[in-house]
């Protein structure tokens, strides 16, 4: 699939969307069977489970597992799972997009967060690590057993990835949340688009973490990059009410992608400190934050934030893999206060009850 024309003059001439762009997505997202415009997002580190992307497909949607953190081996295993109900699904894989770490920096930050992690008897990493999440296994993977959907964040894969997933009858989808960045993955030859806003829960799929991402509503921002590039849309970023889906769809979107309020479904692989923490009066807020991984993620504002947001640095996955005993510990302890607490706006919606229930209701105003 071979695009021409700079990233500059596709943004610059597209300056309407085909007529028949939310129809074309209608008819990619068709040959999975779906029945609801609605996606369970792929939430990595444990929240998305294989029982949830079955509840997703039993509900009329489609669910994508998190290959995330995960090792090659892990993620055959759910594959393999999945399949085995006999149902369409996808996979997510993050993308390299290096965000190196100033180790006079990383150190000054470890050393503060040690006196934090001594409670739990952990001694965390002195110096950096940095990798790229195995992404040349999982590719591979993917590539010998061959999935119905890929889709990436982080970063856009090479062109001869994309190629070669397509090749392999995946259809491939970029996260992005500019009509830049849509630009950028329309070049590089994806089939469809997840256009993630600010408000989602989470990491921030952007393509420069190192910028400040700008607070644009998600219908708003479904319509500027639906004007940009002419691939289909899936939508994400605090959709969690039926009114939300239903706008977002009426905006063009050919499905809407939720998360957080899956967090409590029975599916939920979330840890219970996580999930209590969803209806803890004492959690107000969420907040954007690189105090956890070193890059922006949204999640509930908590004592960690407070105290670490103004220094921590930039640098992932280093901050990630600095943090991660850490944040682990506090989970199996239940002190939230420590834990990365990922939510997007809409986590009050939230409730504790079966995936395809949540989901199902969430239809129910289109």
């Amino acid at each position: 699939m071979k695009r021409t024309g700079s990233i500059a003059d596709i943004v610059k001439t597209a300056l309407d969307p085909p007529p028949d762009t939310p129809k074309k997505g209608l008819e990619m997202l068709a040959q999975f069977g779906i029945s609801i415009p609605l996606i369970a997002a792929p939430m990595s580190g444990g929240p998305t489970t294989p029982a949830m992307v079955l509840a997703a497909t039993q509900a009329g949607g489609l669910g994508l597992l998190a290959a995330g953190y995960k090792t090659v081996d892990v993620i055959e295993a759910e594959i393999k799972k999945v399949r085995g109900e006999g149902i369409p699904f996808g996979v997510n894989v993050f993308a390299p997009n290096p965000l190196p770490v100033d180790p006079d920096s990383y150190r000054t930050y470890a050393a503060t967060i040690q006196r934090e992690a001594d409670q739990f008897g952990l001694t965390l990493p002195a110096e950096p690590i940095e990798d790229n999440d195995r992404f040349d296994e999982k590719i591979a993977l993917l590539l010998d057993d061959p999935v119905p959907m890929v889709s990436f964040t982080f970063g856009i894969p090479p062109r001869n990835v994309i190629a070669a997933l397509q090749q392999a009858n995946s259809v491939v989808v970029q996260t992005v949340t500019t009509p830049d960045e849509a630009a950028q993955a329309y070049e590089a030859g994806v089939d469809m688009l997840a256009v993630q806003a600010a408000a989602a829960g989470g990491h921030s799929g952007t393509l420069w973490p190192r910028k400040p991402l700008t607070p644009v509503p998600i219908v708003d921002l479904v319509k500027r990059i639906v004007a940009t590039v002419p691939l289909p849309v899936m939508a994400a970023g605090g959709l969690a009410t039926p009114a939300a889906v239903a706008e977002v769809v009426r905006a063009g979107a050919a499905a809407a992608v939720v998360g957080t309020v899956l967090l409590r479904a029975a599916e939920s692989g979330a840890s219970a400190t996580h999930q209590a923490a969803l209806t803890d009066p004492a959690f107000t807020e969420t907040v954007l934050t690189r105090a956890f991984t070193g890059r922006p993620a949204r999640g509930l504002r908590n004592a960690f934030i407070d105290a670490h947001e103004a220094e921590a640095p930039l640098g992932y996955p280093a901050i990630h893999y600095l943090t991660s005993p850490l944040r682990k510990a506090a989970a199996a302890a239940g002190k939230p206060n420590y834990v990365h607490l990922w939510a997007g706006t809409g986590y009050r919606h939230a409730t504790a009850e079966p995936a395809s229930d949540i989901l199902r209701r969430l239809t129910s105003e289109l």
